[in-house]
């Protein structure tokens, strides 16, 4: 048993600026951490059992036995903390029992990453609660572990990355191919802008086919282009060698999308006004839809409809086929804004989105 018996950890979502499906292709990405949280309360038990619990499904209790967590069935919510348990114990962590309450303010299904922000909050307090001598990177490839293998979901860790290691006021700018990360500044009050955040209400789930597919098919180009990753690849032009179809376009993106990352991280550096890199949010937008092919009619109307209303840029987030988009607005044109994204939604017969606005805040940490 460690010297801390019991606490409250949190853990945030993420929405991603620029640079979604880079991260499992080595490329780059910059997320920033919402102000949305999972909160962990963990305790330490000496029963060898781990057992969850969760606010946001009252009643249900699901114990295991740590050792067996490696052939546990439990399936759903509780997989997710579960497999983090797991993952500490399958690389030698002691762990004698614990019990973890969780309560998730962080909308699920609308591609903010609640289930990284699940598995991060129980990692930091796995980490604290039992001193265990883990690194931040460790942290990440345990969650990034968790989801992959216990979970079955085929991501890379973009989202763990930004639960762990964003800091209030900054995005994150990833290179996955290094391992390497870097705070830029991201000040949009400053400069009188506001992330909106437009959740379309059409849940997606990484462990479906799609986004797996999409991720083969980059492994299919990298190989056709006889290089290890599409990262290596930065003339544009190169992916029209690639002779099937669809990891030629799956490729044409990832390029595109690291050199959008690059210019806005560029940008921001160098004190631009953050409106100028709108066009290229846009940009990357038109990319996931036609290239990518992961948007829906929601997201496409929930874009058209922030630009119309005359949003600087706005484009779908996260791992497509439903969930949410961002629109960077003047503040002062918000409800014109989110107005117009309702109206657009009403008319088209959809149901209607929950929008709010994102600040760039702080990643996983003890809370109590």
């Amino acid at each position: 048993m460690s010297g801390v018996e019991q606490g409250v950890w949190v853990a945030p979502g993420r929405v991603n600026i620029i640079g979604e499906h880079t991260d499992y292709n080595d490329g780059y990405a910059l997320p920033i951490a919402l102000p949305h949280v999972v909160r962990c309360a963990a305790t330490a038990e000496s029963d060898a059992r781990v057992m969850v619990s969760s606010r946001q499904h009252p009643g249900e209790v699901i114990t295991e036995p740590i050792a067996g967590l490696a052939d546990a069935t439990v399936t759903g919510w509780a997989r997710y903390p579960l497999g983090v348990v797991h993952e500490y114990v399958r690389r030698g962590y002691a762990i004698a029992g614990v019990r973890l309450e969780l309560d998730g303010a962080v909308p699920v299904g609308a591609g903010l990453s609640s289930s990284a922000a699940v598995e991060c909050a129980v990692a930091v307090a796995l980490r604290d609660l039992f001193e265990l001598p883990v690194t931040d990177a460790e942290l990440i490839d345990i969650g990034r572990a968790a989801e992959n293998s216990y979970v079955g979901a085929a991501t890379g860790t973009l989202d763990q990355s930004a639960s762990v290691l964003c800091t209030a006021g900054h995005a994150l700018f990833l290179d996955f191919g290094r391992g390497e990360h870097d705070q830029v500044p991201f000040d949009l009050a400053a400069a009188g802008l506001t992330l909106l955040v437009a959740d379309t209400n059409t849940p997606h789930q990484h462990a479906g086919g799609g986004y797996a597919q999409r991720r083969k098919e980059c492994e299919q180009a990298a190989a056709a282009l006889g290089v290890r990753s599409l990262r290596e690849i930065t003339d544009i032009a190169a992916v029209e060698r690639i002779a099937a179809d669809a990891p030629r376009r799956r490729a044409r993106h990832i390029v595109s999308e690291n050199a959008r990352v690059l210019e806005v991280v560029r940008m921001l550096h160098d004190g631009r006004d953050p409106r100028e890199i709108g066009p290229i949010l846009t940009a990357g937008h038109a990319s996931l839809r036609d290239d990518f092919e992961i948007s829906t009619p929601q997201l496409d109307a929930a874009v058209a409809a922030a630009l119309a209303a005359g949003a600087h840029g706005a484009r779908m987030v996260g791992g497509g086929f439903g969930g949410s988009i961002i629109a960077l607005v003047d503040t002062d044109r918000l409800d014109a804004t989110v107005e117009s994204i309702e109206n657009r939604f009403h008319t088209e017969g959809f149901a209607q989105p929950r929008t709010f606005v994102a600040v760039p805040s702080a990643g996983a940490r003890r809370e109590s």
